[in-house]
């Protein structure tokens, strides 16, 4: 017997789908994509409204999810800052205050130089920086205490380093800030650093991932994303790639959570979708359900560790 055409249940007004960050910075670029190939596609009959709420790092954004106990019409898209904000502001949240849905991507971050830095290489840069002695050399990141700053924190440790972190509002100012040389490096994720790159302003000179990412389409004249080494083979075993995630409030029923892991399934099926993953050159790992749950649990796990020695957690 076919299944029946309708859902067992649908969205009955519009819902409201919260970035627990600012305008114009990875989560709110993926979070409008989304809501304009669920436009495009007809993917849903009520509209899917973005709203920013970037107060306290995110904790505005998570706090109200967490709040809206049973309530299917209100979703957020989250990265890192899940499991950062709660640990560096002691805000009451953590993830399984709210209902995981589905991981949409991991997004990769990538060590930036300016191209005319003599370092062609990941580890003659990091040699270069240990030779200058501590605290000498300046590594740009969005923001404190989160993940940028976590992962030069990571490469110091691996490496003997110890950087000056300088932090900015948002990744596109950090590359801007790179290519005038106000900073020696940067760890901007590939959406951030691209332009920069494409137009040899900056050189890449390592993945923080375990893998080398896949595309192999050529971005500069002669590189891809597929070109650039893994930190570990440059020597630097630091590995980190940042969630891309929706979640839902606590408290809803089975039939709501599976309406919106189907939506998001279509909504990664579509060439949109597709296109955007190779721009911005995604890990496209997707998981939900309880594989999803034990991944969060493991992050959070990681996130602890890494914020613990970095003494970023709050006291």
């Amino acid at each position: 017997m076919a299944a029946p055409a309708h859902a067992a249940w649908e969205p009955t007004k519009p819902v409201e789908f919260v970035v627990p960050a600012g305008t114009g910075g990875g989560a709110d670029q993926m979070a409008r994509l989304i809501q304009g190939i669920v436009i495009k596609h007809k993917l849903m009959k009520e509209p899917l409204i973005v709203v920013n709420k970037s107060g306290g790092a995110g904790a505005e954004g998570f706090l109200e999810v967490k709040g809206a106990t049973g309530n299917p019409h209100k979703v957020i898209i989250t990265l890192s800052n899940l499991f950062t904000t709660p640990l560096a502001t002691g805000v009451p949240f953590n993830w399984r205050d709210m209902t995981p849905v589905s991981m949409m991507a991991l997004d990769q971050f990538v060590l930036w130089v300016n191209a005319e830095n003599p370092a062609k290489t990941a580890k003659d840069y990091l040699a270069a920086v240990k030779a200058a002695g501590p605290s000498k050399i300046k590594m740009g990141g969005t923001g404190s205490k989160q993940e940028d700053q976590i992962i030069t924190v990571g490469i110091e440790q691996a490496t003997g380093t110890k950087f000056i972190y300088v932090p900015f509002k948002g990744g596109g100012e950090v590359a801007v800030q790179l290519v005038g040389k106000h900073i020696d490096s940067s760890v901007n994720n590939p959406i951030e650093a691209v332009a920069q790159w494409r137009a040899n302003q900056l050189r890449a000179l390592c993945v923080f991932d375990d893998k080398r990412m896949t595309y192999k389409t050529k971005v500069t004249d002669t590189l891809s994303w597929a070109d650039i080494p893994t930190c570990k083979e440059a020597g630097v075993p630091t590995d980190y790639t940042m969630l891309r995630g929706i979640f839902m409030a606590p408290g809803v029923s089975k039939d709501q959570l599976e309406f919106y892991v189907n939506l998001l399934k279509k909504v990664r099926d579509t060439p949109e979708w597709k296109d955007y993953m190779e721009k911005g050159a995604f890990n496209q790992t997707t998981m939900s359900g309880d594989e999803f749950g034990k991944w969060l649990g493991s992050a959070e796990q990681r996130h602890r560790e890494l914020m613990k020695e970095a003494g970023f957690i709050a006291k």
